[in-house]
C-alpha cells in the first residue's frame, strides 16, 4: 500500500527579510491571523529570525497538539517570553514537570469551596463599582471593567494584605504591564532593548508590582496572620516533592501572572458582554428575567450560579465571538507527527482561538451573538473536539476556568440589576489584539434600573 505524502506546509504571503511577518502583524494582527485559515490545516509564518511558526487551523489538529502531543511539547515562545517579560516562571508560563508541580501547588486556591468563599468578595466589589456610577454618566467601559477586575482580584487574592495607597499603585502599574506584555511577546527581542520611554515605563512598573506584592508576602510571613485570602493559601502551599513552601519570588511570579492574564481577560469578556447586551435588547431582557426569577430581590450567591443557565450561555457566547486569545503557542521538544505532517524538533506551533471561534464552517452565522446556539444539543454535540476552546485544553488548560466563570457571572448579575448601559451613538467599536483581544474604545451611558436588588 502506497502512503500519500502530506502536501508541503504553505508559507503565508507578506514576509520580509529580517522582519518576517512583523509588518502585517503590527498593521492589523487580527485580520492577518484570521486570513491564515484560508491556507488550510497548517500554515507557516515568520515571527522570529530563523525560527518559523506553524499556525494550526484544523480543530482536530489543534486538539492533538494540546492533548495527544502534550508530553512532547513545551509552552513555546508566547509563554516563554511572558515568563521572561514578567520576571519569573509561574504555572502559566512553566513547562514539563515544573508546570505539573506548580499546578499541584496552586490547585487548592481554586477548589470549589474556595471559589464559593470568593463570591461574596467579588459581589461586594461589583456592587461598589455600580454604586459609584451616576445617572446619565458616560463610562469608558473597558477601563471601568479593568478597574473592577483588579478590585475583584485584590479582594480575593489580597483581602486586607494591601492598604489603599499600595493598591492604587498596584492597579496603575499593572495597567502599564498589561498593555506592554502583548507587544513584547510578539515582536523581536531587540525591540525591548531600545531606549524607548515605553520600555522604561514597562520596566519600572514591573519592578514596582513585584515590590508591592513582595512587601505583602513579607508582611504576612512576618506576623503569621491568615487573612483568609488567596495570598494566604499561596503562603501555605508546599512543593509535593521537597515539602518546601513557595519563595517570595515564586509567589510574586504567580500573582503577577494571574493579575496580567486573569484581569485582562476578565475585563475584556465583561466589556464584550455589556456591549452585546446593549446591541441585543431581547437577550438583555431574557437575562434580566432569569435573574429576577432565580434571585428575586436578593443579591447573587454562589449556589445561584448553576441555576442561571441563560447567564452561562451569554458568557459562553461572548467567549466564542469575542475570545481574548489571538495566538497561543507551543514548541516541539522532538520531532512529532501532527496529522499527516512530520514536524521537526524546535518548531513553534500556534493556534488562534479568536479566529477559530469565528469559523463559519464550525459556527453558523459566526458573527451573530446568539446565546441560544448553546441550547441546541444536537449542534453542540456535533461540534468537533478542538473547535471551541474557551480555556484551552489538555494539561495546560487554564487552572482558573471555574474561578473566571464564577467571577464573570457574579459581576454581570450584579451590574445589570442596578444599571442598563447604552452605547454612545456615532462611536464604532472594533476588536483590537494586544495582550488579549479587547474592545478598541467602548463608551456607554449608564441608566439606572429602578427595581431589583444589588
Amino acid at each position: 500500500m502506497t502512503t500519500v505524502a502530506a502536501p508541503p506546509i504553505p508559507t503565508a504571503r507578506g514576509a520580509l527579510p529580517l522582519l518576517g511577518h512583523a509588518i502585517p502583524l503590527l498593521r492589523d494582527n487580527l485580520s492577518f491571523v484570521a486570513s491564515l485559515r484560508a491556507y488550510g490545516p497548517l500554515v507557516r509564518i515568520h515571527l522570529q529570525p530563523r525560527r518559523p511558526t506553524v499556525v494550526v487551523n484544523d480543530p482536530a489538529l489543534i486538539r492533538a497538539m494540546l492533548v495527544d502531543l502534550a508530553s512532547g511539547l513545551d509552552k513555546g515562545r508566547f509563554f516563554e517570553k511572558m515568563g521572561q517579560v514578567l520576571g519569573g516562571d509561574s504555572v502559566v508560563t512553566a513547562a514539563g514537570t515544573d508546570h505539573v508541580r506548580k499546578r499541584r501547588q496552586l490547585q487548592p486556591a481554586f477548589r470549589h469551596d474556595e471559589i464559593a468563599r470568593y463570591v461574596d468578595l467579588m459581589r461586594e466589589e461589583a456592587a461598589r463599582t455600580a454604586a459609584s456610577w451616576q445617572q446619565g454618566q458616560t463610562l469608558d467601559v473597558r477601563e471601568t471593567m479593568v478597574k473592577l477586575a483588579l478590585d475583584m482580584l485584590a479582594a480575593t487574592v489580597f483581602a486586607s494584605s494591601l492598604d489603599e495607597q499600595a493598591f492604587r499603585r498596584l492597579r496603575s502599574d499593572l495597567s502599564v504591564v498589561m498593555n506592554g506584555v502583548g507587544a513584547r511577546v510578539m515582536l523581536p527581542d531587540w525591540v525591548e532593548r531600545l531606549p524607548l520611554p515605553s520600555n522604561w515605563r514597562f520596566n519600572a512598573s514591573r519592578a514596582a508590582v513585584r515590590n508591592i506584592v513582595g512587601g505583602a508576602v513579607a508582611s504576612l510571613r512576618g506576623d503569621g496572620h491568615d487573612t483568609g485570602d488567596m495570598l494566604s493559601l499561596l503562603l501555605r502551599a508546599v512543593d509535593e516533592e521537597t515539602g518546601r513552601p513557595m519563595s517570595g519570588h515564586q509567589i510574586c511570579s504567580e500573582v503577577l501572572t494571574l493579575a496580567v492574564a486573569g484581569t485582562e481577560t476578565t475585563a475584556s469578556v465583561l466589556s464584550w458582554v455589556l456591549y452585546e447586551l446593549a446591541r441585543n435588547p431581547e437577550v438583555d431582557e431574557r437575562l434580566r428575567a432569569e435573574l429576577g426569577d432565580v434571585l428575586g430581590d436578593r443579591p447573587i450567591a454562589f449556589e445561584d450560579i448553576p441555576k442561571l443557565t441563560y447567564l452561562h450561555d451569554v458568557i459562553t457566547e461572548a467567549l466564542r465571538l469575542h475570545h481574548t486569545g489571538w495566538l497561543v503557542t507551543r514548541r516541539t521538544l522532538g520531532a512529532v507527527r501532527l496529522g499527516s505532517w512530520e514536524i521537526p524538533a524546535g518548531t513553534e506551533l500556534a493556534y488562534c482561538q479568536h479566529a477559530l471561534h469565528r469559523d463559519a464552517a464550525l459556527f453558523p452565522d459566526p458573527l451573530r451573538f446568539d446565546p441560544d446556539r448553546w441550547r441546541d444539543t444536537a449542534w453542540r454535540e456535533g461540534l468537533p473536539d478542538g473547535a471551541f476552546l474557551p480555556f484551552g485544553a489538555g494539561k495546560h488548560k487554564c487552572i482558573g476556568d471555574h474561578f473566571a466563570m464564577t467571577e464573570m457571572a457574579t459581576a454581570v448579575a450584579t451590574l445589570i440589576r442596578m444599571w442598563r448601559l447604552r452605547l454612545v451613538p456615532g462611536r464604532s467599536v472594533r476588536p483590537e489584539a494586544r495582550a488579549t483581544v479587547r474592545p478598541s474604545t467602548l463608551m456607554m451611558t449608564a441608566q439606572q434600573v429602578n427595581a431589583g436588588a444589588s
